[in-house]
């Protein structure tokens, strides 16, 4: 049965925690299921979020330090760029 993404969560949570542990191991300390489920949601399922639950199980623990690192990067620098057009704009109104 194929279904989105969301709605088999509930079902892997332990697929999800074993993957953060992972990461972890391998040094990405601080890693979160939400980040992890959010890293394969706009990286790996960025354009099929249809999914049957073998696929959505496959791809959370195939998903690699590197892509989730990338994940969090880029994440990263649109928070800081998003930080910087802030405060740029409320030095403006001084």
């Amino acid at each position: 049965m194929v279904q989105h993404v969301d709605v088999w969560k509930p079902y892997i949570k332990d697929v999800l925690q074993s993957k953060v542990s992972e990461l972890e191991l391998l040094g990405y300390e601080g890693a979160h299921e939400a980040e992890v489920w959010e890293c394969l949601k706009n990286k790996v399922w960025k354009k099929e979020q249809e999914k049957p639950l073998f696929q959505v199980v496959q791809d959370i623990l195939h998903l690699s330090g590197s892509v989730y690192m990338s994940y969090l990067t880029v994440q990263s620098q649109m928070h800081t760029d998003l930080m910087e057009q802030i405060q740029a704009l409320n030095n403006a109104d001084k």
